[in-house]
């Protein structure tokens, strides 16, 4: 992304808060004016003062000196206070729009991109961005205010020796061209591996069991210690590329000084208009010198925003339709429906027809890879199908709002997901305001009242990041009652009772008749047991539909499903 671009958006971020920044800017250039107010007065003291010149006042010295560095301190103080009041907002309004982004981003997005590389561009690398901001804002412009402050007063001084002192800037100008692109490559670099062991943090914390149990320490550490390792690397050549450009400022700086004093003994100056100059010039190399450092953080900034605008500019999930839904009776029909997932050969559904009727219960059972779940996500609206059509209610997908298809659908699914937050707001999940007669009912109906009964705090207890504090199975029925309580007309289960055991399972099975009674049922399971009473059972192979009816008649037709069921309740005894 070209860097003129980079900026007017950062500008575009920054431009509703211009007004305070431009009050920032005011105190900045106070504080820049300080700077050749002090190199006057110490040429005042020089030229007036030690020559006991009549009407001066030695007092005028302390108080010119007081006032100047209050106002520094003023202009200082504002300068930190208002910056902090712009950036602060700026940073919050960046990470919403990437957080906001990254809610509407495509399913297939997720499975392409690390989860380690998602969240270090919302934490990460915003910071880095607004960090750059208040760099190059604070560093940069003021620094640029006191260069041009130095430069104006020792233009009025003595504009023949400025001439001789200003080599410096275009000096230490090339030098930052020619450091910017390398800085810029091994910041790209930088971030790509804080995202891979941002990943293996994330992954070390999530899997702590299973590294336990498997001895996997040693092989955490050495990821880890790899990618540190590469991180140490980059930071030790980024500090050399721009490291390298403070000596050779420094060096011809110096040089410059020393001409500078050979010609002004020459030019007749008095003592306190050499010391003013001499000041003036030694007050300039500071921010050159921030200046010339100012390269390396840009250049970090420039690659972070170009991954933070990239996640900005990320295309969000196709949504072509226009049409909103009231309650739908349920009524879905596939019409010769292929899908193909990206960099695959085989479609993962291919020629798919199925016409589910309102209420019915549809079972989808086959061996692992046959397109169940390609079919749910179908369903869900999570890919689109590359040919054929679904229908909702005689209505293609195409023309409903996405917001509108899935408000009509509840989904509990056997990897459960629940949030950091308490057991009211995991099971009335999205909604403003909570019914707590709904919420009673959803809990009883999971039978989560024993699991209520016990919490502290009761539906008011936090429940821990991924529901850590409950069973796997108390989980499970939680996210029963997320679906419960929703009470959409197309519930999608899959593998709903998988974690729960056997009693628990009865209870709930019992509750999930109740709950699919007159509601479209799409029902995932490999435990055949879990399905015998569907409406319709759907055997799948390969992506295509192998067989449908219902358990009786699947049986008695001896296909794959009878095969599978056989496989599933024969005995070792009996298979022998």
């Amino acid at each position: 992304m070209d860097n003129r671009i980079i900026i007017k958006r950062l500008w575009a971020i920054v431009k509703p808060y211009r007004g305070r920044a431009f009050l920032s800017l005011l105190a900045m250039a106070l504080t820049a004016a300080t700077q050749p107010l002090l190199a006057k007065a110490l040429q005042l003291l020089m030229d007036e003062g030690f020559r006991d010149q009549p009407g001066f006042s030695l007092w005028w010295i302390p108080g010119v000196l007081v006032s100047v560095f209050v106002m520094r301190g003023i202009g200082t103080f504002a300068t930190a206070y208002y910056n902090n009041w712009v950036m602060s907002r700026v940073l919050n309004d960046l990470r919403a729009q990437v957080f906001e982004r990254v809610l509407r981003l495509p399913v297939a997005r997720f499975h392409e991109e690390s989860t380690g590389r998602i969240i270090n561009t919302v934490v990460g690398e915003v910071r880095q961005v607004v960090d750059t901001i208040n760099s190059v804002f604070v560093a940069f412009v003021r620094d640029v205010l006191v260069v041009i402050g130095l430069l104006g007063s020792l233009l009025l001084l003595n504009w023949k020796l400025t001439l001789v002192a200003i080599v410096v800037v275009p000096l230490t100008a090339v030098i930052v061209r020619t450091t910017s692109k390398r800085l810029r490559h091994l910041n790209r670099e930088n971030q790509r591996v804080t995202a891979e062991m941002t990943q293996v943090v994330e992954e070390a914390a999530r899997g702590h069991q299973v590294i336990r149990v498997f001895s996997g320490e040693r092989y955490e550490s050495r990821r880890f210690y790899q990618r540190s390792e590469a991180l140490r690397g980059f930071s030790q050549r980024m500090t050399v590329a721009f490291a390298a450009t403070t000596p050779v400022t420094q060096i011809a700086t110096s040089l410059a000084l020393s001409l500078v004093v050979v010609l002004a003994m020459r030019a007749g100056m008095t003592p306190g208009q050499f010391t003013q100059f001499v000041t003036l010039m030694l007050m300039l190399l500071t921010p050159l010198k921030a200046l010339a450092e100012v390269n390396g953080p840009m250049q970090r900034g420039i690659a972070a925003a170009e991954s933070v605008f990239e996640m900005t500019d990320a295309p969000v999930e196709h949504d072509p339709g226009s049409r909103v839904l009231g309650r739908v009776e349920g009524h879905m029909r596939f019409e010769n429906v292929v899908f193909r997932y990206p960099n695959t050969q085989a479609p993962a559904l291919d020629g798919v027809s199925l016409d589910v009727k309102p209420g019915q219960t549809v079972a989808l059972v086959g061996m692992s890879g046959g397109g169940k779940s390609t079919f749910v996500n179908l369903v869900t609206r999570f890919y689109e199908p590359q040919g054929g059509r679904i229908l909702l209610d005689g209505i293609p997908y195409q023309d409903i709002m996405l917001p509108s298809l899935r408000a009509q659908m509840a989904l509990v699914s056997q990897n459960v997901v629940l949030f950091d937050d308490t057991l009211k707001a995991n099971i009335a999940y999205g909604v403003e305001e909570v019914d707590y007669q709904r919420l009673a009912g959803a809990i009883k109906a999971a039978h989560l009242d024993d699991v209520v009964a016990r919490l502290p705090e009761g539906v008011e207890t936090n429940i821990g990041e991924n529901g850590m504090r409950l069973s796997g199975g108390q989980r499970q029925r939680v996210a029963i009652a997320r679906a419960i309580y929703k009470d959409a007309p197309i519930l999608i289960l899959d593998e709903a009772t998988s974690a729960l055991d056997n009693e628990s399972e009865r209870a709930v099975q019992a509750a999930l008749d109740t709950l699919m009674a007159g509601r479209t049922t799409f029902v995932v399971a490999h435990r055949l047991s879990t399905i015998e009473r569907a409406d319709l059972i759907v055997v799948m192979e390969r992506g295509r539909i192998v067989e449908q009816g219902t358990h009786e008649q699947l049986l008695a037709a001896g296909g794959t499903y009878a095969n599978l069921y056989r496989l599933q309740f024969t005995t070792p005894a009996e298979a022998l």
